[in-house]
């Protein structure tokens, strides 16, 4: 009889054992979200963020994890599509029970699962949604980026301060929210900075004739050209613009970043700059780090997505380790105390709105290339010190 219970011990340990070796220890691992658009229509955009935020992870549990434990990452792919976010975030919450969501890039999306976030009571970060009333969801959602209305500031700074700009003409896209914020903030800024806006010019996303507002830009004589519309646009802007003889420096947002801008028009598109989040070649130490491991990792070079994944999962963790615990009303109000926060895209700061506070970068073209030009703090009126390039 003994000996049939001493088996049955050892039987019993070994099922334990083997049970705990597949998987049971990892009950212990920390549970973290995230919702991507891995295919679709910006899978291009879902995979950068997502590969930033692997990356983050895997250097967070090289270090040892966070509270002691690893963290896992649970991926659901939303096919860019706003009604899959929904699903995906329920799935993620109410199934898996992630501790906390990071994700969207595409503010539509982040919407949509933010919504869901909210009501569950989940801390949401997005990577890079930069819409405005994104914020509005509710008290769990963050953002890593800046949002729309501080490029428009910034880059009238820029204009005003290292450019030396006194006049310029603004292009709207009235179809796009995201280019009248930029249009709107920027001709604000400029304005009060004693300067003026000596032409207004609207357009609708697909236009192909700009004659008209090239012919009234040559008679306003602008020292620079805002147009903070999306690549596609642009490019052919500036195709049309400099066809007519102008060099006036063009300026626009983060709706540039592509490399389909300058495709066919490396030469066009000198003497243009652009907000963005972050540049390869910024020559801070935290920054060359980064862009060494993401290529070593991945093979390529980080794209500003991508670097902002890499900072989203950051400051979570950082709240998590902060927060000494996971319980969300914790994680909650410890990433709403981050404070200088040292990212790849400059250091952070959550406000009171539960905007990440934090540098633009500037983007000059050269020949077809980004090439870093300044940073601008998140103060209202910086002033620049880009040295102007000879011509």
């Amino acid at each position: 009889m003994d000996a049939f219970y001493s088996s049955r011990c050892i039987c019993v340990a070994l099922v334990v054992l083997t049970l705990i070796r597949s998987g049971f220890a990892q009950q212990d691992d920390i549970l973290i979200g995230e919702f991507a658009s891995l295919t679709g229509s910006t899978a291009v955009f879902g995979q950068s963020a997502h590969d930033g935020i692997q990356l983050a992870i895997e250097e967070a549990n090289a270090r040892g994890g966070v509270l002691h434990k690893q963290i896992k990452l649970i991926t659901e792919d939303d096919q860019s599509k706003s009604e899959d976010a929904v699903s995906v975030v329920n799935k993620l919450i109410s199934h898996d029970h992630v501790v906390a969501l990071l994700g969207e890039v595409a503010s539509s999306r982040t919407f949509a699962g933010g919504a869901v976030a909210q009501i569950s009571k989940i801390p949401m970060i997005s990577p890079a949604s930069t819409n405005a009333g994104v914020l509005e969801i509710g008290d769990f959602v963050f953002r890593a980026c800046f949002n729309d209305a501080f490029q428009g500031t910034a880059m009238a700074a820029f204009a005003a301060k290292s450019l030396h700009a006194k006049k310029a003409v603004v292009l709207t896209d009235v179809r796009q929210d995201y280019c009248m914020t930029l249009a709107n903030s920027f001709s604000a800024a400029f304005s009060e900075d004693g300067c003026e806006i000596v032409s207004q010019q609207a357009y609708s996303s697909g236009d192909r004739d700009f004659s008209q507002i090239i012919k009234s830009i040559e008679h306003s004589h602008p020292d620079v050209i805002y147009i903070p519309g999306y690549y596609d646009d642009v490019s052919l802007f500036v195709r049309q613009v400099r066809d007519h003889g102008l060099m006036t420096p063009i300026l626009g947002g983060d709706g540039w970043d592509s490399p389909e801008l300058t495709r066919g028009l490396e030469k066009a598109f000198n003497n243009t700059y652009f907000s963005n989040h972050f540049a390869p070649d910024d020559p801070n130490e935290r920054v060359q780090t980064f862009v060494t491991n993401y290529k070593k990792r991945f093979g390529q070079e980080p794209t500003s997505i991508a670097a902002l994944g890499y900072d989203a999962a950051g400051i979570l963790i950082d709240a998590i380790s902060r927060a000494k615990g996971t319980d969300s009303i914790s994680v909650r109000n410890s990433i709403s105390s981050t404070k200088d926060f040292s990212g790849v895209t400059g250091t952070i700061t959550i406000d009171q709105n539960r905007n990440s506070k934090k540098p633009l970068t500037i983007l000059r073209i050269v020949d077809g290339k980004n090439v870093f030009a300044q940073n601008i703090s998140a103060a209202a009126r910086p002033v620049g010190k880009y040295k102007l390039p000879e011509r």
